[in-house]
């Protein structure tokens, strides 16, 4: 099989991963849509059985006014919001789009896996020399450690904001970065690119799935200080998010430090200084700023969970900087974008 047929076989694996994760999305979005009606049946059957106990309380004896009292006390700590419905709220069809969602967002991850793996073989390399090698293996990367997360930790709640952001960058590898498999320019012939690279790409997939645990946390909070319901109800409690956004980023940042550290090494033997003040080694000490900076900001006490998640948001947007805009228009050492 020769080189030209693997890169093709890669591209139709990719192509396919595609059209995989489009459904994985469009069945965690029906799966949300499904808790909205299951919240309303939910509130509805709260009101009904405050309105029951309140008549059972009246025929026994009891004033009107401790009638009110009692039924306002079991609705006390979430005043004027529909109570969280069980499991038995969600429609069927939802949960049975829940489950396909799952199984195609693994069968998403085999695929770019494959694609990753033919990419490979068919430059005798390993496939991390352009953005469009980079956008396919950390799309892999975030796509199999959400599926391996999801089987310890129900996650579904989850799924579209990790399949919508998926798609969008594989579409951009497509439309916008693809460059033809070839050999790696001879700074990058080193073993540093397996080491550096990977772990860099896999920082970057942790980093994605605390970004959108993030968002979600700060999303849910502002509605639960406004008072307004939304389908947000029916997510973790934002304490729970929080610290799982915060687990998040506690296992992606010693990853992002070595890549730091392991990128000053490489620099050494290639080109003979540790530090050469190029974009791309300034832009990643920033996105280590920034998050270290979040995590001290997590640890004070004076300073809020908010704030401390705002932080860390920043520090995903310089990973986006550092990837979609310094590598292609910021001209330095590591102009290795391919484009």
């Amino acid at each position: 099989m020769t080189d030209e047929t693997l890169a093709g076989y890669a591209n139709v694996s990719l192509y396919s991963a595609m059209a995989v994760f489009t459904i994985a999305m469009l069945c965690y979005a029906v799966y949300l849509a499904g808790l909205l009606p299951a919240r309303d049946r939910a509130g509805a059957r709260e009101a009904e059985a405050a309105v029951d106990r309140d008549r059972e309380l009246v025929a026994a004896g009891a004033p009107a006014g401790e009638a009110e009292s009692a039924a306002s006390a079991t609705h006390a700590g979430r005043p004027g919001r529909p109570g969280k419905p069980d499991e038995s709220d969600v429609p069927s069809r939802a949960r049975a789009a829940a489950g396909i969602g799952a199984t195609t967002t693994w069968l998403g991850g085999m695929l770019l896996l494959v694609s990753v793996v033919l990419r490979g073989l068919s430059v005798e390399r390993w496939p991390l020399g352009n953005m469009f090698e980079f956008a396919v293996m950390g799309s892999m990367f975030t796509s199999i450690a959400f599926s391996v997360w999801a089987t310890k930790r129900d996650l579904r709640w989850l799924g579209l904001f990790i399949t919508g952001p998926i798609l969008l960058v594989l579409g951009m590898a497509v439309r916008v970065w693809y460059t033809e498999a070839a050999e790696l320019l001879p700074s990058l012939q080193s073993y540093w690119l397996i080491i550096h690279v990977t772990v860099a790409v896999l920082a970057t997939a942790i980093f994605t799935l605390g970004a959108a645990a993030t968002a979600i946390y700060l999303v849910k909070d502002a509605f639960a200080r406004s008072g307004r319901s939304s389908v947000l109800d029916r997510f973790p409690d934002t304490a729970s998010l929080e610290r799982t956004a915060y687990g998040l980023h506690i296992v992606a940042f010693p990853l992002w430090t070595f890549t730091l550290i392991a990128g000053a090494i490489w620099a050494r033997q290639a080109w003979a200084s540790y530090w050469n003040w190029d974009p791309k080694e300034v832009w990643t000490f920033v996105i280590w700023v920034v998050y270290a900076a979040y995590l001290h900001s997590r640890a004070t006490s004076g300073i809020s969970r908010q704030t401390a998640s705002y932080i860390a948001l920043a520090g995903y947007a310089c990973i986006i900087v550092n990837f979609a805009v310094v590598n292609v228009f910021f001209v330095g050492q590591h102009s290795y974008s391919g484009l």
